[in-house]
C-alpha cells in the first residue's frame, strides 16, 4: 500500500503557551505502526484492548479502519513527535448507539495519551485533550462528544471529568463478533462534551 501524502499534512494546528506547536493528523497505518504497536501493548495501555497483537495485527486494523467512512484515527504531535492517539467514529454506525439515545451532531472518540517522554510537563494532559476538543468540535455541525472508557479506567473517567465532559450512567457495550473485527463486552461509564462547555470554557 503507498502512503497517501496528504495524510502527512495537518488538519489542524495551535501553537499552546509553554507546549510549542500542537498539530492534528491522519494516522497512516503503513508509516505510524511501529508507534502505535508499541504504544498499545504496553501495560499502561491495557484498557486499550490490543496488549497482545503483533504489529502485522495492529497494521491490518488500522488498515482496516483507514477504508472506513464512519470511523477514522488521528495522530496529535507536540513540536514533531506522536504524543496522543484517539479515534472519531459516528455513534449510529457503533455499538454504542445501543446503549444512550444518539442525537444529531453527536461524534464519539476514543484516546490514548502516549507515553511519556521527558521530565513531567505540568498541564501537559489537559493541553493535548483541549486540542482533541478544539479539532473536534471545528466541525459545526458537531455539537456533542461521546466517550465511553472503561469503567475500570478510574483515571481517564477523572480525566474527561476535568476536561469538561458530564459523566452519565455506567453501560454495557455489547459483545461484537465478526469477520473483519472482533470486540469484547465492556463495561464503561458514558461521558459527553457538550458544544456550549466548549464556548463557556472560550476553547471555541
Amino acid at each position: 500500500m503507498t502512503t497517501d501524502a496528504s495524510q502527512d499534512r495537518a488538519v489542524h494546528e495551535q501553537a499552546l503557551d509553554g507546549f510549542g506547536t500542537v498539530r492534528v493528523r491522519r494516522l497512516d497505518p503503513e508509516r505510524d505502526v511501529d508507534t502505535i504497536h508499541s504504544w498499545v501493548t504496553q501495560d499502561r495501555a491495557r484498557f486499550w484492548g490490543m496488549g497482545e497483537a503483533t504489529r502485522e495485527e495492529v497494521l491490518e486494523i488500522y488498515r482496516h479502519m483507514d477504508g472506513l467512512t464512519t470511523h477514522h484515527a488521528w495522530l496529535i504531535e507536540c513540536e514533531g513527535r506522536p504524543v496522543m492517539l484517539f479515534q472519531t467514529y459516528d455513534p449510529e454506525a457503533d455499538r454504542v448507539s445501543e446503549c444512550y439515545d444518539t442525537e444529531p451532531g453527536d461524534i464519539g472518540v476514543h484516546l490514548m495519551i502516549g507515553p511519556p517522554q521527558g521530565a513531567p510537563r505540568p498541564g501537559y494532559t489537559a493541553a493535548m485533550l483541549s486540542v482533541l476538543v478544539v479539532y473536534v468540535l471545528s466541525d459545526p455541525s458537531v455539537r456533542r462528544i461521546v466517550a465511553e472508557p472503561d469503567i475500570r479506567n478510574a483515571k481517564a473517567v477523572e480525566r474527561l471529568a476535568r476536561t469538561g465532559f458530564e459523566l452519565g450512567p455506567e453501560i454495557v457495550l455489547p459483545e461484537i463478533d465478526l469477520p473483519e473485527v472482533f470486540l469484547p463486552e465492556k463495561k464503561a461509564r458514558l461521558a459527553i462534551f457538550h458544544r456550549e462547555t466548549a464556548e463557556a470554557r472560550k476553547l471555541i
